[in-house]
């Protein structure tokens, strides 16, 4: 019998050995490029005391890569869409800010493996189609959002897994009036209590708590009929509570850990979704800028037809064969078109800041970024023909790359994982317990006298207490007064109505966003099916517009021979000016309509990285590997 209760107390001991971190399994989940670091220092001192120094976050960082500076030209910013696209991945803020999120989720896995209470991450996003104008579908890519920041409050409680010291030192001066002085001898018994206690414990994901006590009273009194006086008795106690069915196993201990493994993914793919959001912006952004510039050459031109009428104009009246209201009218035309350039010039400007807040950390504070003028060297090309590819083809590799829909099948999976505890709750509490404890006493003969008068009392304590300190620590070591103690504790709810409510509602919640799953991957579907659409309309339509300048170019041509000759007047000659300029303007348009109907067909589908050979890996860490775009020799 001895024999098997050494074999168990060794048993308790080792496993109060353990650190927590030995009893989980590593949870997979994304690296972030860096966690906050702790200040080097050297010696055993710093060391022990390393976990308890705060870990410094490296400041913020407001400097742009040097790809802009290498794009700068004289004050003009030679912008490809690959350099755009480049520069946003490195500068932009929105990124930069949701890079944080791996790194916070990362933070609050080592806070689950230690037994704490989750933080949560979001799923938010900046920017995105808002900021575009709306598109049919898209409704359907929010992420399903679960109540895990409240859930994590009920079911069982988790046990703490980091261990903890504690240590008691204290000293005591009592006085006690004593209403019988056959025990003390004194009336007045004065005590002097001191003690240094010590102990450790750690609870273990099995739903075990272990605890190990070394406890060292010591008492001084004024009781002359003590035999030993002062005493030491210390003792030495290791305390296992096992939780039998409410909070029992890994499955419910380790839900914490797990859902934090999935939001370190969930963060992740909030990072790459902000990635494919902001790569999308910017390419309508570039577009738009483009589509601006083209219109400002529409306008000149317009003006400029507009001007050599009113120069023609005026020769003729000089020389008397035009009316003088003929001049009014052609002055009237090259104001309306001066203020149709002025418009589309800032235009130009309004679009060029804001593709500047995207490409740079300090957006326009930044004298180089905000004086410098963009030149943007890439042009809307539409291609022959279109790839075809059937729509079944393209829904199937949206909801497979779509981050959103991942963190969506993620948040579904932690709800059922925080089921486990919501379950667990529902079961009676069974607590097996073990309580084992060494004693000890030692201590002086008593050397006090009582009271003048007082018979002289005989001194013959048992020698086996007689001693110092040694002595008592002698006696826990050979286990000379061991205690023992075991058993269980039971409690059960008799109506148990707020576990069941909970359990409930969180079916009910899963349940929920199941369906809002299945809402999201529909409205997915629709928004692949309404792009590749609006990509179809957008060449129709620029094939209608191109054919249309045609026709207005070779009206105006006709009209202005016409003109020349005597069988036409001024008025028609206006109006196909106007023609070709609105033609013009019309296609320009049609142009950037199938460019921005392309990246959301790209968006749609989840494949904007792909198409503009972006790394992921490379976007995450903030640094484009290839060169900037050589500035074309015609610039």
């Amino acid at each position: 019998m001895k024999t098997c209760q050494q074999i168990f107390s060794a048993f308790c001991v080792f496993l109060m050995l353990v650190p927590a971190g030995h009893a989980q399994a590593p949870v997979p989940g994304a690296q972030p490029p860096e966690l906050p670091q702790l200040e080097e220092g050297v010696g055993p001192w710093y060391r022990a005391t390393a976990p308890y120094r705060g870990r410094e976050v490296r400041p913020i960082n407001l400097a742009n890569s040097g790809r802009l500076d290498q794009l700068v030209r004289a004050g003009i910013i030679y912008l490809s869409l690959q350099d755009a696209i480049a520069a946003a991945i490195e500068n932009n803020i929105d990124i930069e800010v949701q890079r944080y999120g791996p790194l916070l989720a990362e933070l609050d896995l080592r806070r689950a493996r230690a037994g704490g209470l989750i933080r949560g991450v979001t799923s938010n996003i900046f920017g995105g189609q808002q900021n575009f104008g709306a598109t049919a579908g898209g409704a359907g890519t929010g992420a399903v959002q679960t109540n895990q920041s409240l859930n994590q409050f009920l079911g069982t409680q988790i046990p703490s897994l980091d261990p903890v010291i504690t240590s008691t030192v204290s000293w005591a001066h009592r006085s006690q009036p004593q209403s019988n002085t056959i025990a003390t001898g004194v009336s007045a018994l004065v005590t002097e209590i001191g003690q240094a206690n010590f102990g450790v414990q750690q609870g273990f994901l099995t739903g075990t708590n272990v605890s190990m006590n070394f406890n060292n009273p010591f008492i001084d009194q004024n009781a002359f009929r003590n035999d030993l006086n002062p005493t030491r008795s210390p003792f030495l106690q290791l305390q296992m509570t096992q939780r039998l069915l409410q909070g029992f196993g890994l499955a419910v201990n380790r839900r914490n850990i797990r859902i934090a493994g999935n939001n370190i993914r969930v963060a992740d793919l909030t990072l790459r979704n902000q990635i494919i959001t902001t790569v999308a912006d910017v390419t309508r952004l570039y577009w738009d800028l483009v589509s601006f510039n083209e219109e400002v050459g529409v306008r000149r031109q317009a003006l400029a037809l507009a001007q050599r009428l009113y120069e023609d104009n005026k020769k003729q009246v000089e020389i008397g064969t035009l009316a003088p209201i003929e001049i009014v009218r052609a002055e009237a035309e090259v104001a309306a078109r001066e203020q149709e350039l002025t418009t589309a010039e800032t235009n130009v400007l309004q679009q060029e800041t804001l593709l500047k807040n995207s490409i740079s950390r300090t957006g326009n504070f930044s004298p180089q970024v905000a004086d410098a003028r963009i030149v943007p060297t890439d042009r809307i090309r539409i291609p022959a023909t279109e790839p075809v590819e059937p729509i079944q083809d393209l829904v199937g590799r949206a909801l497979e790359n779509r981050p959103e829909l991942q963190q969506s099948r993620l948040n579904i999976d932690n709800a059922r994982i925080n089921l486990t505890g919501l379950k667990n709750a529902l079961l009676p509490s069974i607590d097996a317990f073990v309580d084992l404890r060494n004693n000890s006493l030692a201590g002086q003969i008593n050397t006090q006298t009582g009271p003048p008068g007082s018979p002289l009392l005989p001194r013959n304590p048992d020698q086996f207490f007689v001693g110092s300190y040694t002595t008592a620590l002698g006696q826990i070591f050979r286990r000379n007064f061991p205690d023992y103690a075991f058993g269980a504790q039971l409690n059960i709810p008799l109506r148990n109505r707020a576990a069941q409510a909970d359990f409930a509602n969180a079916q009910l919640t899963v349940r929920q966003n199941e369906l809002q799953f299945q809402r999201q991957s529909n409205g997915i579907r629709v928004e692949v099916q309404n792009s590749l659409i609006a990509l179809q309309q957008a060449r129709a339509r620029h094939r209608a517009a191109e054919k249309s300048r045609q026709l207005a170019e070779q009206t105006l041509d006709a009209e202005q021979k016409k003109y020349q000759l005597g069988a036409s007047s001024i008025f028609f000659v206006i109006q196909a000016q106007r023609d070709v300029a609105n033609a013009q303007f019309a296609e320009v348009q049609a142009l950037t309509a199938y460019a921005r109907a392309r990246v959301q067909l790209e968006v749609a589908t989840g494949t904007v990285l792909e198409r503009n050979n972006i790394s992921i890996e490379e976007a995450k860490a903030g640094r484009i590997s290839f060169a900037p775009t050589p500035i074309p020799n015609n610039r």
